[in-house]
């Protein structure tokens, strides 16, 4: 018998109690509020049709509008703000059927400066950012999925620390309307969640994007294998692990191709467009509320405030340039197969990780899936993976879903 709406939300509201204490991952539950649109929903029976996400409790990273909770973007700038409206990717939840669960911590406007949220396995290690939050809330049980974003690595990394599926949709899959934006070419709204059919599920009900409602497992895909220009940031235990799942991979029939990326300079690109598109997006908190905003962040955005916009325009026209040559540099390959993170989560709170692994893929447009792959020598978890061409979403994660049934 499938639980109703009400004993689904009082389940994860009690997951919450129990766990939360020690995690902090939400920003903001109302209990009441999720009750009253469980009881709703379980009143109206679901209408004609059901929504796919019906009954369903969704966490929403702090970076999105909500008219319901609180928005604070992770500053105390916007303590206690309200929006009007809901951002565009919650309401279409809420009319496919989502419950709106509470708001995930998320570091300061979504950039680097840590947030309160541990990992869920040991709280000592970071569980990643910006979406940390999302992550824990989602290793630890308390939702089947949540909302995040990522401007260079806050769904892949996080998700891969906590042992969890990270998807960032190919840019603009998901509608940015009512997100706190810091950087336009690189923002890109997705989920985390419990595994690959659940992120297709999320944002199949979110983006208007029936096809990925139920996504089927690729059959021993062609995997294009690619240790990326950043490959000697990785820790020896995450190359050897990364090396390892390749293997199984190969071993259940996987053809497997080697794939070099001669964009050497796509990650000082990354960083250029990063840092003077946020001058702009900042511009506000900056001007009027320069005081409370972290010296890490002012930091970068006066460097971006200060840049030529020749150097910025040079950035944007090699990223196209890159753009335009992945989809030869892939070949007949299903799908792009990487490490999702340098290795497992670092021991400490004072930085939520090394991106190296997800600045360019972010900058290149085209979807991203982490699955989790193990544990690391410290037993924490990791994770690979799959990239694909801007708008190959659908085969991309059907090659996660073949991919996590492998390496789990």
């Amino acid at each position: 018998m499938k639980s109703t709406a009400t004993e689904t939300v009082e389940a994860a509201l009690g997951a919450i109690q129990a766990r939360d204490p020690e995690l902090h991952a939400w920003q903001a539950v109302d209990a009441d509020f999720a009750r009253r649109q469980a009881r709703a929903l379980d009143a109206s029976g679901g209408g004609p049709r059901r929504g796919p996400l019906f009954g369903i409790p969704v966490g929403v990273k702090d970076i999105f509008d909500t008219a319901d909770l609180p928005t604070e973007y992770g500053s105390p700038i916007y303590k206690g703000h309200r929006p009007a409206a809901d951002a565009a990717c919650v309401a279409a939840a809420r009319a496919a059927g989502a419950v709106i669960l509470g708001k995930t911590v998320t570091t300061e406007f979504a950039t680097m400066v840590p947030a309160a949220t541990v990992h869920p396995k040991n709280p000592r290690h970071t569980p990643g950012g910006s979406s940390s939050g999302s992550a824990a809330a989602v290793a630890a049980g308390m939702v089947r999925f949540a909302f995040g974003t990522q401007t260079v690595g806050s769904i892949i990394r996080p998700a891969a620390y906590c042992g969890v599926v990270g998807y960032k949709p190919s840019f603009g899959t998901l509608s940015r309307s009512g997100m706190k934006m810091g950087c336009d070419t690189l923002d890109t709204a997705g989920v985390i969640a419990r595994n690959v059919e659940d992120a297709a599920l999320l944002v199949s009900g979110s983006a208007m994007r029936p096809d990925l409602e139920k996504v089927e497992p690729f059959k021993k895909p062609e995997l294009a294998l690619c240790r990326s220009p950043n490959w000697p940031q990785m820790s020896a235990q995450g190359a050897a692990a990364f090396e390892a799942a390749a293997q199984r991979l190969a071993e259940k029939g996987a053809r497997l191709v080697d794939l070099e990326l001669d964009f050497q300079e796509l990650d000082a690109a990354a960083s250029t467009i990063l840092v003077y598109e946020m001058a702009r997006a900042l511009a506000y908190e900056i001007t009027n509320h320069r005081a409370r905003v972290s010296p890490m962040l002012l930091e970068r955005v006066d460097s971006g405030a200060n840049m030529p916009y020749a150097q910025y325009a040079k950035a944007m026209a090699y990223a196209a340039d890159c753009r335009s040559r992945l989809r030869d540099l892939a070949g007949e390959a299903d799908a792009i197969l990487t490490p999702s993170a340098t290795g497992e989560a670092p021991l400490g709170l004072g930085s939520t990780g090394n991106t190296a692994m997800n600045r360019l893929w972010t900058l290149l447009h085209g979807p991203c899936v982490t699955v989790p792959a193990g544990n690391g020598p410290g037993g924490l978890p990791l994770g690979v993976q799959l990239v694909g061409i801007p708008g190959s979403d659908l085969k991309t994660l059907a090659v996660a879903r073949w991919v996590e049934n492998v390496v789990n």
